[in-house]
């Protein structure tokens, strides 16, 4: 028996119709219903429109056959045996682009267009055990827009553990409260010990110098869409990395999900003694590409992506901060010398906007090679399919999709470029 055979027989069974009743609750002939019923080594056998199959996961529930929701949940759990996403080792590149499959079609919602309700009832710990602000509000905004709610915390001051409880009975604790867990924590490795004591779908939205993952998949697919735009592929492009490469957490991420592709070459450029961690660069250079380490922004050579971190000053020593140069700064003369018109400007922010710091210039706001915004947007799809596959929802969505109610701008902001339109 076929694919589309299996689907169809066994939504009947499940609904428990007639092929005449449900040919009826499709709204087609039952003729239209036989022909796609034939084996598809027939004659007659016809294959069945996307808009069906969309509708009969919406009436009859998920396919067994099909490698839905379950399956990608399975994938991204395979490292722990939980649903959980700690680190970006858990992907492969197939895994990734599936994943990035999964964001894109989130994009009717994060873009004000559609309505899902598919984790109404689900409740968020958006646990913040140190200041942030995009991550904390995008992690709540996408599970509010599948329709979920959100309950927050920021910082120690504020959580039991300020009066000496263990991360593992905070984890406990908050798992009789709520369905899914971001945490955010100063200390590499604590968020594995909070989901340790958790079988709840826990994310990792920073670890001290650790990881981001979250981050480092929107940046992921920030660079896919912009490359999309420009003709581009990220096999064989170049990409600059530039600031505090010791302390971005975020940088840690994204150099590993860039490695799960082809024949890159990296250019890191960090102040002596800032420079990415050995194993991180050995790693990369394990797996084919070309790694160039530098400490002079003279290095970037138009690179396809321009990656700029800030300096990280709450986790250094005075001495980290002195050793950091006061021209480490990528602003609108070093872009115009040093990048093509196609460079694509990426941060991860927050930026030290205040004049002469040594980060992303504001002179280039205007400047459509900036995608920063485009970037940050990205953040609601990414982390919107992360919670529906890791919540076993991902395949209800397209079925659960309605028009938003409400009106919208075109465009976010005035710096907008034309292309980054909302409709």
């Amino acid at each position: 028996m076929g694919k589309q055979q299996a689907i169809l027989r066994e939504s009947m069974e499940r609904l428990d119709l007639t092929r005449t009743a449900f040919a009826d609750r499709l709204g087609v002939s039952r003729r239209a219903l036989d022909t796609w019923l034939l084996p598809e080594d027939s004659n007659g056998h016809r294959a069945m429109p996307d808009v069906v199959a969309r509708l009969i996961t919406s009436l009859a529930g998920p396919d067994p056959a099909s490698d839905g929701a379950s399956d990608l949940r399975g994938r991204l759990s395979a490292a722990s045996g939980r649903p959980q996403l700690l680190s970006v080792d858990v992907f492969d590149r197939e895994l990734a682009e599936d994943f990035m499959r999964v964001a894109e079609s989130m994009e009717p919602i994060a873009r004000r267009h559609k309505v899902s309700r598919v984790l109404e009832g689900a409740v968020l710990g958006n646990l913040f055990f140190e200041p942030s602000t995009r991550t904390r509000v995008s992690f709540g905004a996408a599970f509010c827009r599948l329709g979920g709610s959100v309950c927050d915390t920021t910082g120690f001051t504020f959580s039991s553990m300020a009066k000496g409880e263990s991360i593992a009975d905070t984890s406990r604790v908050i798992s009789g409260y709520v369905d899914a867990i971001v945490v955010r924590h100063p200390e590499q490795g604590s968020v594995a010990q909070f989901a340790a004591a958790t079988h709840l779908p826990v994310i990792n939205g920073g670890d001290g110098i650790g990881e981001h993952p979250t981050q480092a998949l929107l940046d992921l697919y920030t660079i896919r869409r912009e490359f999309a735009r420009l003709g581009k592929t990220i096999d064989g492009s170049s990409v600059a990395v530039v600031g505090d490469l010791k302390h971005g957490r975020t940088v840690h991420s994204l150099i590993k999900l860039l490695s799960l592709y082809k024949n890159l070459r990296i250019t890191l450029i960090a102040p002596k003694s800032l420079e990415m961690p050995r194993d991180l660069v050995e790693a990369a250079r394990a797996r084919g590409h070309r790694i160039r380490e530098d400490s002079s922004l003279d290095a970037l050579k138009q690179p396809d992506i321009l990656y700029a971190t800030r300096i990280q000053k709450e986790r250094m020593s005075g001495e980290g901060v002195e050793a950091y140069p006061e021209n480490f700064r990528v602003d609108r003369a070093l872009v115009k010398a040093r990048c093509s018109g196609d460079t694509v400007i990426l941060h991860p922010l927050p930026r030290d906007s205040t004049p002469g710091a040594n980060d992303l210039s504001s002179d280039l706001d205007r400047d459509p090679r900036l995608a920063i915004f485009r970037q940050t947007d990205a953040g609601i799809p990414v982390r919107m399919a992360l919670f529906a596959i890791l919540l076993g929802v991902d395949h209800l969505v397209a079925g659960s999709l309605r028009d938003a109610p409400w009106t919208s701008p075109p465009r976010l902001g005035p710096a907008d470029a034309a292309f980054h339109r909302l409709k």
